[in-house]
């Protein structure tokens, strides 16, 4: 918080944390298992000059530690200073006559912060500096953006005093600034040659973490880079459909490589609803993301690493791609589309949308064309991040990075395990910004992987049996409708299989029959808010039809 350690206790106990850091301005709460483990949490403190890096920081090529070096170059370099600084972090900085927090270039760490309290309180657990407003309400346009894509986007949240943080950006005692960090800016190298140096170095910085090491390990080609570069793998673990040939292609990549391997079927124990998977959505995104949350308690490591990102960072996951007609279905090609419409195309393809507006049996406020609201409002960040890119395809990327929905996933991990998180290293992070989008897809990364090791691909991913995007979509095609073939599997367990499984609908929904028949998606999403709303209100959970039918631009939970 902006404050001294006497206001900061009104708010939490310093017992709390594994540390507590006073500045002149500004006073910080740490917690977190790796404090002063090289590359993690530090402070570093010089007279009345402090600086608080919460996460995972590195300063290549520096032997000054992260937390020093953003100290003494911010003299120098003013808030510039904080480029030098690679990870995925959060940056407390007090130099005794300004004080800031900045976030890591892609805002992988957010930053919540409210002013209701008469002082400016932050901290990454949205719930806890939400529960500082003494009359929160909750905000219609964000509430609606997290039901129809399972993400509130720009610097919203829920509740309509919360806010975050800007991406790539700062946060004042009273106001908010953004740095120029991550800005795209294309140029000539040998994109394969760069990404595969970059990525072993990403990773060999990351070797050293202690303790049993585990991977998320999947059949696909992101996890598999820590298998074939320089970190030490003790044992792989796979959330898996049951007697799924997921599970099976990573067990014969994890014994290539020496590795223990553990598969998880799930068997309706997938889907965790309650409060305490709820929370690592922050109230901005679905939970859902955290695949493995139900299982995490078996696995037996205290480092965890694993691949999120990869395929945003360095596979192009939210580029526009071209299709073709067969039989009156489109299928995509590997290059870039060429004609299409970019909110539209991130809102269809790359977000988890629903289209509300189509789901039989719901009445109320809502609005009349799902797809036209989901558009407008991803539109708008089109325009607000427009200073960061000049290409209408490194628009689509930095306005998916800037309100990417998988963050639960490692939000989890990282409160339960000592969680690496590579695809934020600055190199990489550059190197997505100076590659042109043509360059960044699935194809650069499988030559960049075969550099690092030239047997890396040996057993193929179960839904790739060719080096053809286009024909794999179109043996998937052939496979779907032919009923002596079958069809691809998807890496993760089927959600609907699970929650009828679990009879979710009894357990969630058990006098709302008209829900029952609504998009499983939805139903989660309804969940997640009402369970998150309902905790911070600490009392019962508002109803369902309150939510699908908010009336009013902001609106309190509790009846009037």
């Amino acid at each position: 918080m902006f404050g001294d350690s006497e206001t900061f206790s009104r708010f939490r106990s310093p017992s709390s944390f594994d540390r507590v850091v006073e500045g002149r301005s500004i006073t910080v709460g740490v917690r977190d298992v790796g404090i002063g483990m090289p590359g993690r949490t530090a402070v570093h403190a010089d007279g009345d000059r402090v600086c608080t890096l919460v996460g995972e920081a590195y300063a290549p090529g520096s032997a000054t530690s992260p937390a020093a070096l953003a100290l003494e170059r911010r003299d120098a370099s003013g808030f510039d200073a904080m480029a030098d600084v690679s990870g995925s972090y959060l940056a407390a900085v007090d130099t005794g006559e300004t004080a800031y927090v900045a976030t890591d270039p892609a805002r992988t760490v957010e930053c919540f912060y409210a002013d209701a309290s008469g002082v400016r309180v932050f901290g990454t657990d949205a719930f806890e500096v939400a529960r500082t407003i003494p009359d929160s309400t909750v905000r219609r346009d964000s509430l609606l953006e997290f039901l129809h894509l399972g993400v509130v986007l720009g610097d919203k949240t829920l509740v309509s005093e919360l806010h975050r943080a800007p991406f790539d950006g700062r946060l004042h005692a009273d106001g908010t600034g953004t740095f120029d960090r991550f800005v795209y800016r294309p140029t000539e190298f040998d994109y394969v040659e760069a990404l595969a140096g970059r990525l072993e170095r990403a990773l060999e910085r990351r070797r050293h973490l202690p303790g049993r090491k585990g991977l998320l390990l999947s059949a696909g080609y992101d996890s598999r880079a820590f298998l074939a570069g320089p970190t030490d793998v003790d044992a792989c673990y796979t959330v898996t459909r049951q007697n799924g040939r997921e599970a099976a292609v990573a067990a014969r990549i994890a014994d290539q490589y020496g590795s223990d391997h553990t598969a998880f079927e799930a068997d309706g124990d997938y889907l965790t609803t309650g409060f305490s998977t709820v929370r690592y959505g922050n109230g901005i995104r679905e939970s859902i993301h955290a695949h493995h949350a139900a299982f995490a308690d078996r696995m037996d490591v205290e480092t965890m690493y694993h691949g999120l990102l990869f395929d945003t960072f360095l596979r192009g996951h939210y580029l526009p791609r071209d299709e073709f007609s067969a039989l009156g279905h489109a299928l995509p090609r590997s290059r870039l589309a060429t004609d299409f419409d970019p909110a539209t195309s991130l809102v269809t393809d790359s977000f988890g949308f629903v289209p509300i507006s189509e789901c039989d049996g719901l009445d109320g406020e809502l609005p009349a064309e799902s797809l036209a609201f989901a558009r407008d409002a991803v539109g708008r960040e089109f325009s607000r991040l427009a200073g960061r890119y000049d290409s209408t395809y490194d628009g689509c990327a930095v306005v998916g990075i800037a309100n990417q929905p998988t963050a639960p996933f490692r939000t989890h991990l990282a409160d339960h395990f000592l969680e690496s998180f590579p695809a934020a290293d600055g190199e990489l992070v550059d190197w997505h910004l100076r590659t042109p989008p043509e360059y960044r897809n699935t194809r650069t990364f499988r030559r960049a992987l075969e550099r690092i090791d030239g047997d890396v691909l040996r057993h193929r991913p179960p839904d790739r049996p060719h080096d053809s995007v286009t024909l794999n979509e179109v043996e998937q095609f052939v496979r779907e409708r032919a009923p002596f073939l079958d069809a691809f599997e998807n890496a993760w367990p089927d959600r609907r299989e699970e929650y009828e499984r679990a009879n979710l609908d009894d357990e969630l929904f058990p006098d709302q029959p008209s829900l029952h028949g609504l998009p499983v998606l939805l139903k989660l999403r309804i969940n997640d808010a009402t369970t998150w709303l309902g905790r911070l209100e600490c009392d019962t959970e508002p109803e369902p039809a309150r939510l699908l039918s908010p009336p009013a631009e902001q609106f309190r939970l509790r009846s009037e």
